[in-house]
């Protein structure tokens, strides 16, 4: 280990492209982090760490004074008081006035994972003190995103709710929440998307992106709002001796930290302080098995070791957004809420049928939306595809495929009879997209239109296609200077295939749990050679990895997806040429056994 801790001292300190790798499989230079040397070098003395610990650690921003809780998560330490937040205890008051006075509440979530957990939080919260709450998830093709005005009159005209709580949407809902007032329906709303000057009329709005907020708590997602909202409520329900008087046990708060930690996981926000925290604990949580629906849905999705930031990632997430993007939006919250076995697994077998559903759908658009692009002559800045009735609901995973294939930014556009599209575009890293779509809105060019640096979302007419690709392209391209866009792909580390055991992996490990802001280690295995070489699955390969040259152990490798791109090509034709392979190293559980996987994602011949 030790030639190798050098060979990574020297490829850092270079910070140039990885083994000159200037454009692999993939099309992406490979390039190394910017590190402070001098930080890691104190913090790798200082906390006893390997090297490249301490250099992963300093390459994602982690203070000096941070790496203990970084690597030692815990809600003792990273857990701030409700109050911090605007609004909540006006909330949390108005909450409980709510339950004591045995009103009507409803909850209005998303219809993505945050505002499915953000529901069945609020759900399980109240089943548990033995009241009722309606949850009320709307139909992403029928009533889009948010609060709608209909939505606001039935729930106070046809279900006589009293008091309505927004999760995950809501601070942008000026119209909707108009109405609702005027018809004598209370609002709080707990939400975490970026709030104006100007607030919707509401009782209490508890918001960390709030425009007045100073943006500390600002990485919650909506489904941790929601819990410090739970802890707030909690509280003052303890303070007014309502357990006590009603004879109720006052909800363990924890043994709900699964769903905070799927939510926090699966809407992509940062994984640092207390997002950490939540995900880190509610992972040992959900190794218990004690939500039914968890439990029976990671059956279903084939989950038989402890649980990591993956499983929720792209086994768990998907299955529950499906309910939202291909109908039954409320699906996944009935199934987190649910106290029912027999209805749990009910709902876990309808999810992943929907999710097969969903990737059939996907698939096929996908394959019209490629067809469309190789066909484009002028897609050097984006690529834009479109077609009629595709489904709104897979139009952002085919716009993140195009996106990956292209190495360019995706608009994908599903038209309706009358001419009107619904679009998702996603970018890469070197392209402002949010401000390219918001600035074709603001030149009439779309109907509406927004979003951030790495995603966004609009809607254009068909008539104005033409022209919205013409400014979108001539836009990215005055951001870029005119220069070609070059994807890059960052490496932590270079190793040989032989330096990789598991004394290494379980080093690796403790920079769990992986996400935004703290992605998997990427390393690159060097001079290796592929061996066995077959596809498993649809389109998946797998291989063995070893030094080139040389004898000794292998490594398992996959690379998923892979088949019929350049990728593949080169793992199933390297015919044992020693090449080079980016990827992420970890360890797989399998009938009690443990042994190294090696996730392949890019790879590149030796020059």
């Amino acid at each position: 280990m030790l030639e190798i801790q050098k060979k990574q001292v020297s490829d850092y300190q270079n910070n140039s492209d990885v083994l000159n790798v200037e454009k692999s499989a993939m099309g992406k230079t490979w390039i190394f982090p910017e590190v402070d040397e001098r930080m890691a070098l104190a913090i790798a003395q200082t906390y006893e760490l390997p090297s490249f610990i301490a250099r992963i650690l300093t390459s994602r921003d982690i203070d000096f004074d941070d790496v203990p809780d970084f690597l030692e998560p815990s809600l003792k330490n990273q857990l701030p008081d409700p109050y911090v937040l605007k609004d909540m205890q006006n909330a949390a008051e108005h909450i409980a006035d709510a339950i004591i006075k045995d009103k009507k509440v409803a909850v209005f979530g998303d219809y993505d994972v945050d505002g499915a957990t953000s529901s069945a939080l609020l759900k399980l919260f109240f089943q548990a003190i033995n009241k009722d709450i309606l949850a009320y998830i709307p139909d992403r093709l029928k009533e889009g995103y948010g609060p709608n005005s209909e939505a606001m009159l039935h729930l106070k005209n046809d279900k006589n709710i009293d008091l309505l709580i927004t999760v995950d949407c809501g601070i942008s809902a000026f119209e909707p929440l108009e109405v609702a007032k005027k018809t004598g329906l209370d609002v709080i709303v707990l939400d975490h998307h970026t709030g104006e000057p100007n607030m919707p009329p509401a009782i209490a709005i508890v918001n960390p992106n709030r425009f007045d907020e100073d943006g500390k708590l600002g990485h919650l997602a909506a489904v941790g709002v929601t819990f410090l909202a739970l802890i707030a409520v909690n509280r003052v329900l303890r303070e007014r001796g309502w357990y006590k008087a009603e004879n109720i046990a006052e909800p363990k708060l924890l043994r709900w930290l699964d769903i905070v930690a799927l939510g926090t996981v699966c809407d992509v926000v940062p994984l640092k302080t207390v997002n950490r925290a939540f995900v880190a604990q509610g992972l040992k949580v959900m190794a218990m098995r004690q939500n039914m629906g968890i439990r029976t849905l990671s059956d279903v999705a084939g989950i038989d070791s402890f649980p990591t930031g993956f499983h929720l990632g792209f086994m768990l997430g998907p299955r529950i957004n499906a309910g939202g993007r291909v109908g039954e939006a409320s699906t996944g919250t009935r199934l987190l809420s649910t106290e029912n076995l027999e209805e749990a697994k009910e709902l876990s077998h309808r999810l992943n049928f929907l999710n097969q559903e969903r990737k059939e759908i996907e698939a096929d658009i996908l394959e019209q939306a490629i067809e469309q692009v190789e066909q484009q002559k002028d897609n050097k800045w984006c690529v834009v595809a479109h077609g009629k009735n595709w489904h709104a609901g897979v139009i952002g995973i085919v716009a993140s495929r195009l996106k990956e294939r292209y190495n360019l930014p995706a608009c994908v556009i599903g038209f309706d009879d009358d001419g009107v599209g619904k679009a998702s575009a996603r970018s890469v890293n070197t392209v402002n997209l949010g401000s390219a779509i918001i600035s074709a809105r603001q030149n009439d060019l779309l109907v509406a239109g927004g979003g951030h640096k790495m995603a966004a979302g609009f809607t254009v007419l068909e008539d104005k296609l033409e022209e919205f690709k013409a400014y979108l392209s001539e836009h990215i391209k005055t951001q870029c200077q005119s220069m070609l866009i070059i994807p890059t792909m960052t490496v932590d580390a270079v190793l040989s295939a032989s330096s990789v055991n598991m004394e290494l992996l379980k080093k690796i490990e403790t920079l769990a749990p992986f996400g935004t802001s703290n992605p998997e280690p990427r390393f690159v295995l060097s001079s290796v050679q592929v061996v066995k070489t077959k596809i498993v699955g649809e389109n998946h390969i797998q291989c063995f990895i070893k030094d080139s040259g040389v004898s000794g152990s292998t490594i398992k490798g996959i690379a998923f997806r892979a088949l019929n791109t350049e990728l593949g090509d080169l793992l199933m034709g390297s015919n044992d040429r020693p090449i080079h392979l980016a990827g992420h190293l970890n360890i797989n559980h399998w009938n009690g056994n443990e042994y190294i996987n090696f996730q392949v994602v890019d790879g590149a011949a030796l020059k």
